[in-house]
């Protein structure tokens, strides 16, 4: 699976919202400097985030975007997905559509079941994998000394 800018960025994104707890809106100004995201491609993935339900928009001065559910409730593949970004690890559209396939006529190729299997694997792990997980430094591998 070839996980895009858009997946990432969105992720990225959302971690630093979750960072800043539940207790002020955070405006996207501010993710767009601790992230170095461009705030237009930033306003582009959270309409498509609030769509989703996965934030929520907070008019006014002091506005700006909060977490729908608690870090702890908010899946990572819930967030590619949001971003319109497939978990699939093959470049095969549905069967017996031409020229969706892999290979010429619509076939699919020899290796299209590991792809496939590839991608529900990943699929599977992101979906196990929350905010809160990032924000507890599950996937922190980084030595005691890196850390610091």
């Amino acid at each position: 699976m070839r996980l895009s800018t858009k997946g990432r960025y969105a992720v990225m994104a959302m971690a630093d919202l979750a960072r800043q707890g539940a207790e002020r809106a955070v405006c996207l100004a501010e993710i767009s400097g601790r992230q170095d995201i461009s705030l237009a491609y930033l306003e582009q993935l959270f309409a498509r985030l609030r769509r989703a339900g996965l934030v929520s928009s907070v008019r006014g001065p002091g506005g700006g975007y909060r977490l729908a559910r608690s870090a702890a409730q908010t899946v990572i593949s819930d967030i590619i997905i949001a971003a319109d970004e497939p978990l699939h690890a093959t470049r095969c559209g549905p069967p017996g559509k031409e020229g969706l396939g892999c290979m010429p006529g619509g076939e699919r190729c020899l290796t299209h079941g590991l792809w496939e299997a590839l991608g529900r694997e990943i699929h599977d792990f992101l979906a196990g994998v929350t905010l809160q997980d990032l924000l507890d430094g599950r996937f922190d591998h980084r030595a005691p000394a890196e850390a610091a």
